[in-house]
């Protein structure tokens, strides 16, 4: 039942990336263990007062989206901005063809005006990092939607060449959520356009599907969703446009050039997914409010209608796995298609996979379906979920129960378990020549504080701190050979208390898109 909305996201180029050294020392660990008890306790997440509102970041700069590519406002890595997408215009033709009325999708030609609601941005690019766009649309609640209303996400460089283009809709739910599609500018070893310096043009599409379309048109192939896409369908009086949050990040070059050759090999074999007490958390409201989570089993509540947003670390090396549980409702009359859906995002918030089940009012539960280990050459992948595992950070798990579950079922809430699990080994983190934007955010880093009570670590390491590379005196005292007298000992552990606390709070602003952390 979800293939239209798994199948509708699929398409573009897809990439990015992270690093980070691991240090494992006993005295590094006992002092991060006296620096914990001084780090703030669990940020309580609240529940919104409307549970279908979208948690944008706290620092978030609102931003005027332009019609065309003149006067479009510039976008800097790093920062998180806010703005808006209008509808297609009720004056649409009804027979036009979806390639026509799209122009191909990259805004020449063959368009007749207001046929298609796009918004323009620019980014003034060097030629030597990658760029990510993360654009994330919110219809609003109550919003009668069809299966292939949704978003294209283009980047095109000043003379209309196409970097990538990726796309997400609704899907079979139909149910008004959160949608993230993504952009980017990637400067892959002999491969692709776009990779001198200058300026660079996001373009987002509002999409509809045409009138007298079946559910599933346009969504099976990675061009699908410019066929699905045609503004055919009028747009219905009175609604508003959707908004959006848009999330641009940069990826610094390597210091020296690495394979390009992808392995074959990993353990695709089903992981048992984590059984034990689990520990009540509250899923945020969007990814810059996403709750931290680490592998375990976490117990939360969700209504109809509502999506909640939960992150976690996974570092170089490291293989993610989910599943979520929904539990029973107190009747079980009727059905519902596409009623509870998870997705798996990388630290750019591009989709990696996706899990739907429908319900019927007994217990239910949808379970992501093996990825490879997070490995800077899976750039080079050709399947998409491969190559959205391209380098560490915070992934994310977006879980969505649909609006209609309320109809058949009541308001709820209903409970819903979360069980993630991380295996595979910490490998070597890629050399990176400069710094991401924001700052550290291909990089695990320190334990989020609010983990602090939650089920246990993924591999021992309590600190998955950056390592002695990262230029910490401390930690280079500490990793070159020993420290001798107590006193010494003692200084050391101050020292990496003080940087430990400044380090979970970079890190806490950084997964907030923080452009100064």
């Amino acid at each position: 039942g979800s293939m239209g909305r798994r199948a509708g996201r699929r398409g573009g180029r897809r990439g990015v990336a992270g690093w980070r050294a691991a240090v494992r020392i006993t005295a590094v660990g006992a002092a991060l263990c006296a620096s914990s008890a001084a780090l703030p306790g669990p940020a309580a997440v609240a529940a919104p007062d409307d549970v279908t509102s979208y948690a944008f970041s706290d620092d978030v700069r609102t931003v005027q989206a332009a019609t065309g590519t003149t006067g479009a406002a510039g976008l800097e890595p790093g920062a998180t901005y806010r703005s808006s997408l209008s509808l297609p215009s009720p004056t649409a033709s009804e027979g036009q063809s979806p390639d026509d009325s799209q122009g191909q999708g990259q805004g020449q030609g063959g368009e007749t005006e207001g046929e298609v609601a796009k918004a323009y941005f620019r980014l003034e690019l060097d030629d030597v990092s990658n760029v990510y766009v993360a654009v994330t649309a919110i219809p609003r609640a109550g919003s009668k939607l069809t299966v292939g209303d949704g978003i294209n996400v283009s980047v095109q460089d000043a003379d209309s060449t196409p970097c990538s283009r990726d796309s997400a809709i609704v899907g079979a739910s139909k149910s008004p959520q959160p949608i993230t599609a993504w952009g980017a500018r990637e400067l892959l070893q002999g491969r692709g356009a776009c990779h001198g310096a200058g300026t660079y043009y996001v373009i987002v599409e509002r999409t509809r599907t045409r009138a007298g379309a079946s559910a599933g048109t346009g969504a099976g192939t990675n061009a699908g969703t410019d066929a699905g896409a045609g503004s055919g369908t009028r747009a219905a009086a009175g609604e508003e446009p959707w908004e959006l949050e848009i999330a641009p990040f940069s990826e610094p070059a390597l210091t020296k050039a690495v394979a390009t050759s992808v392995p074959e090999e990993w353990d695709s074999a089903t992981p048992a997914p984590p059984t034990g007490a689990p520990v009540t958390v509250r899923g945020g409201a969007g990814f810059a409010k996403a709750t931290a989570v680490d592998q375990g089993v976490w117990r939360d509540e969700i209504v109809p209608g509502q999506t909640l947003f939960y992150k976690v670390p996974v570092d170089w090396g490291r293989q993610v796995s989910a599943s979520v549980d929904l539990g029973s409702a107190d009747k079980d009359s009727g059905y519902v298609v596409d009623a509870l859906d998870m997705t798996l995002y990388n630290p750019v918030r591009a989709e990696v996979k996706d899990a739907s089940v429908g319900y019927g009012g007994r217990q239910k539960s949808a379970a992501l379906q093996p990825v490879p280990p997070v490995r800077y050459v899976n750039r080079y992948a050709s399947a998409s979920a491969t190559k959205a595992l391209r380098f560490a950070g915070s992934y994310y798990l977006v879980v969505h129960l649909a609006a209609q579950v309320g109809e058949r079922f009541g308001a709820g809430p209903y409970g819903l378990t979360l069980r993630v699990r991380v295996g595979g080994s910490v490998q070597a983190a890629p050399g990176y020549a400069g710094r991401s934007a924001p700052r550290w955010f291909f990089d695990v880093g320190p334990r989020d504080p609010e983990l602090a009570a939650g089920p246990g670590l993924t591999s021992g390491d309590a600190s998955g701190g950056r390592g002695a590379s990262d230029g910490d005196p401390a930690m280079k005292a500490v990793a070159v050979g020993g420290i001798g007298a107590g006193s010494v000992l003692l200084a050391v552990l101050g020292a990496w208390t003080l940087t430990a606390r400044r380090r979970a709070t970079a890190q806490m602003r950084a997964n907030a898109q923080n452009p100064t952390a």
